[in-house]
């Protein structure tokens, strides 16, 4: 195609947002931080040493609010250049319409890991949904990692590549908009007409339709009741011994096991179940070796095992990665990736296309703040105005090179012309990819761009190669998990390996399609939430406190210095927990000790800290509003910033703290994932359900936020009483406001302790840990 053509069909454009108001209002606010900060040094200054505001508490408050001035700016740094990403695959059709080798071939990544957190059936509808894709057959493999070891899991996606024999030609001839089944079924009651993409009309075309419809969801919901009551002990002693290598097979020790489900290749015999299945592509099944005696890695170790099967079997240049529970919402979600990978004058720009995560199903309000909305609506698209957008770890469409740790470019031809005059030595690629002599040619082909070996005939007569690639002992000596592949050294494997990337000197491109490309489950409940939310803030402060800190990176690579903020954005979540404890501490504090670390309200300094607390508050609101959100759902996200905080984030920092002194190992907590929204209260008494209302276990992670919920009822009542017994002098209005607003945050765990029944109520193993940090808080406040 020439210069001219492309230029005709621009298939993206990068489009600024304005952001003349916000961006006052950012330094309104940031002004008010100052003000606060120059009132308290100065009280600080001129008391002398002898004043009340000498005390300690004021101290820890400057420093605190110094803390909190420093987190304002690194979130106006990211927010301040905001982009949006326009994509036109109807475009696209002009680079590769009837020539379908112009369009690059996928590798799609799904990856689970334990298959009670993780119910097969919810994998099934993810593999469904990108087998049914918009894209070529023949272009597109699909790969799945059980990291379970799961002869369940194995058996539905045998299953499921039965039933998408039916199911992709079904979704394609009828135009399905959404082509996981669970959510393509229950979007549509009786299969109207509506549902088809094509048109028609006629009487007799619907009556069709609806046929192909009914026969379709019956098909889906008899693959559901077998693969549901499908049990691994009986699946391991069929008598065809279709499952005979999970005999014996533990998930934490086993040989690898690699199956071909399903081999897209023309050049098989035209019998009639291939016939019906020639639109399908690819489907094999990973479980890679496991043994004691060697680290895994967690999901980066996953997915680096995944790159090298598919680098043997398949090779595509562009990879995709998903987690089980995140369906392809959009089908032309492929083709929108492929305008930003191929849309750029120079690739430069798009080392890795990532899709922002969003969540079906979700509760009203977000009652428990993870459906991150905002954060990927401001900062996102924010941070994609820097160097790009983060890696999310799930959603993202990756160049193959770009994982092999090759550095950009000045422009694709420059980087064809450097390749073929630097190509690496056979030796050099063995001691950076490994031994596999399968897996260095194919990794020569993707970083030089030469021509690709000669395609796999078989998938099957390489799985004898894949499993070489696959085996735990296979990375010894190599780069992988370094310089190659999925980094090693965090739990939050995404956002190092990004890093690493941006630090390389490429940029990122924002996938933002509608609709969107991906939806996955937003766990729901406390301890699904939190679980979370530790293991991502645990991760990040693995990354501050390691070589590949982003101040590191800025100094001594390419990572762009305002990118480098960006990425203290997230990576400094657990470091900002001690800071906020600590100011959360205050309040109650000076009620029970009678002192006081805010102006009174006499006082022309009071004026300060309150026009921060409206402007602040203000500030947030108006975001979710301007996200299309209620107040509803802005108090329930506050609310759970300050409940995270003095959870998740501070038993992260507290594990990260033991871990780099050698107490301490982290350890990788699966999140689970929802089938759908169940009806019934956790405790099976479907006449309370409320699945909004927070659950709790007697994890240790709800003993800090059920103590600070029991202490500012104490606060409360002793400032209270001193008040009306008249023994005041010391705390003000400010310290009462302060207590309230802590009571408002805490008031599901004040719900947990006084009224809770079954998981609904706090576990008395916690209640009895907060109460006596609560009254060692107290003994310790009221000491002379």
């Amino acid at each position: 195609m020439t210069s001219a053509n492309k230029a005709k069909l621009q298939l993206q454009e990068r489009v600024p947002l304005p952001r003349t108001a916000w961006k006052l209002a950012d330094l309104a606010v940031l002004s008010l931080l100052l003000a606060l900060l120059a009132r308290r040094a100065s009280s600080l200054v001129s008391s002398g040493g002898t004043a009340a505001a000498c005390t300690w508490c004021w101290v820890a408050a400057l420093i605190c609010e110094a803390w909190f001035t420093v987190v304002w700016l690194l979130n106006m740094n990211a927010k301040w250049n905001p982009v949006r990403f326009v994509t036109h695959p109807e475009r696209l059709a002009g680079y590769w319409a009837g020539d379908d080798e112009l369009l690059p071939a996928v590798d799609m990544f799904v990856t689970t890991a334990d298959p009670k957190l993780e119910p097969a059936v919810v994998t099934v509808n993810t593999v469904l949904s990108l087998l049914a894709l918009d894209y070529p057959a023949g272009k597109l493999s699909c790969y799945v990692s059980d990291d379970g070891c799961s002869a369940v899991t194995c058996y539905a996606l045998r299953e499921a590549a039965e039933f998408a024999k039916l199911w992709v030609p079904f979704t394609r001839k009828h135009g399905a908009k959404v082509r996981a089944p669970f959510a393509y079924f229950s979007s549509s009651s009786g299969g109207g007409a509506a549902e088809r993409g094509g048109g028609g009309g006629a009487a007799d075309a619907d009556a069709e339709f609806l046929r192909a419809w009914t026969s379709m969801k019956n098909e889906y919901e008899e693959l559901v009741r077998r693969i549901e009551s499908a049990e691994e002990k009986s699946l391991v002693r069929r008598g065809d011994g279709a499952f005979a290598e999970f005999v014996g097979a533990d998930r934490g020790n086993h040989p690898t096991i690699i199956k071909v489900l399903w081999d897209n290749d023309s050049s098989k015999s035209e019998s009639d179940e291939q016939a019906a299945g020639d639109g399908v592509p690819s489907l094999i099944y990973v479980s890679r070796e496991k043994s004691r005696t060697q680290p895994h890695h967690f999901k980066a170790g996953a997915m680096n095992v995944l790159t090298r099967v598919s680098a043997v079997l398949t090779n595509a240049p562009i990879m995709l990665n998903v987690d089980c529970d995140m369906f392809a919402n959009n089908p032309q979600a492929a083709l929108h990736a492929m305008c930003l990978l191929l849309g750029f004058d120079d690739e430069v720009h798009s080392g890795f296309v990532q899709a922002p995560q969003r969540f079906y199903g979700g509760l009203a309000d977000d009652p428990f703040g993870n459906q991150m909305q905002v954060i990927f609506e401001k900062v996102g698209h924010g941070i994609a105005g820097l160097q790009g957008i983060f890696y999310c770890g799930t959603g993202c469409f990756h160049r193959r090179k770009v994982m092999y740790g090759v550095p950009p470019g000045s422009g694709t031809g420059a980087t064809k012309a450097l390749a073929a005059a630097d190509s690496p030595s056979y030796k050099e690629l063995q001691k950076k990819f490994g031994s596999s002599k399968e897996l260095i040619e194919s990794a020569r082909s993707i970083i030089t761009s030469k021509e690709a070996p000669a395609a796999v005939a078989d998938l099957t007569s390489r799985v004898e190669v894949a499993k070489q690639v696959s085996a735990c002992s296979y990375e010894t000596g190599t780069s992988w998990g370094q310089e190659v592949g999925w980094v090693y050294g965090s739990m939050t494997e995404d956002v190092l390996t990004g890093q690493r990337i941006h630090a390389a000197g490429w940029r990122s491109a924002l996938l933002s399609p509608d609709p969107p490309a991906f939806l996955g489950g937003a766990p729901t409940g406390g301890p699904a939430s939190l679980t979370q939310y530790k293991r991502w803030a645990t991760g990040l402060l693995e990354i501050v406190l390691s070589r590949h800190n982003p101040f590191l990176l800025s100094a001594s690579k390419r990572l762009r210095f305002r990118q480098c903020l960006a990425y203290l954005v997230i990576d400094v979540w657990p470091v900002r927990a001690p800071f906020e404890l600590c100011y959360a501490l205050l309040g109650p504090y000076c009620l029970i000790a009678n002192r006081s670390f805010l102006p009174k309200a006499s006082e022309p300094g009071f004026v300060v800290p309150l026009a921060l607390f409206l402007a602040y508050n203000a500030y947030n609101l108006g975001e979710y509003v301007d996200c299309r959100l209620s107040a509803r759902a802005w108090w329930n996200n506050q609310r759970m910033q300050r409940i995270t905080s003095s959870s998740a984030w501070l038993l992260a920092f507290l594990t990260v703290v033991l871990k780099t002194v050698g107490l301490s190992e982290t350890v990788f907590e699966v999140t689970r994932k929802e089938q759908q929204q169940q009806q019934g209260s956790p405790d099976g008494d479907g006449a309370d359900a409320d699945p909004g209302r927070f659950t709790f276990d007697s994890s240790p992670v709800f003993v800090p936020p059920a103590a600070l919920a029991m202490l500012s009822v104490v606060a409360v009542a002793v400032g209270a009483w001193r008040a009306v017994t008249g023994g005041g002098g010391g705390p003000g209005v400010g310290e009462f406001v302060c207590c309230a607003w802590l009571l408002l945050c805490f008031w599901p765990f004040v719900r947990g302790l006084v009224g809770g029944r079954g998981s609904y109520g706090i576990p008395w193993s916690v209640r009895i840990k907060a109460a006596l940090l609560v009254a060692a808080f107290v003994h310790l406040s009221t000491r002379k």
